[in-house]
């Protein structure tokens, strides 16, 4: 038999309540999944947009992860990746990390861009043609 974490040995929480009772747990369960896919649909939308966008998606994908071990395992991906994306990028030269934030700012002002020019029918580039002549 093998020992529970501390986290797990510690009293009944208020989950722990809910979840003794089958029509608590189902409740939760629901409760739950349409919080986290709310969290995870804004989180989508916002993503092309600069901002917040992926970290909305992860923290739908943290309350997903209260009540489901597929989201915590994912959201444990999740984590060691960035991690070990973020320690790559702190291992690198200045150029290099030049050039990745380079990579990134165009990326970005595409994605605004074509955001923008899709969405409003608005084309930066030619207002600001207008604007500087």
């Amino acid at each position: 038999m093998t020992a529970k974490p501390d986290h797990e040995q510690a009293r009944p929480g208020v989950l722990d309540k809910i979840r003794a009772n089958p029509t608590g747990r189902l409740a939760l369960k629901i409760s739950i999944a349409t919080l986290g896919a709310i969290v995870v649909a804004i989180g989508i939308v916002l993503i092309p947009f600069p901002g917040p966008g992926w970290a909305i998606v992860i923290a739908g994908l943290a309350i997903w992860a209260v009540e489901f071990a597929w989201a915590r395992h994912l959201l444990e991906f999740t984590k060691k990746h960035v991690l070990a994306w973020t320690h790559w990028i702190a291992r690198q030269s200045w150029p290099v990390k030049a050039l990745v934030g380079l990579v990134c700012f165009v990326f970005v002002s595409a994605i605004v861009y074509f955001s923008v020019k899709l969405s409003f029918g608005v084309d930066l580039i030619q207002e600001t043609e207008d604007y500087l002549n």
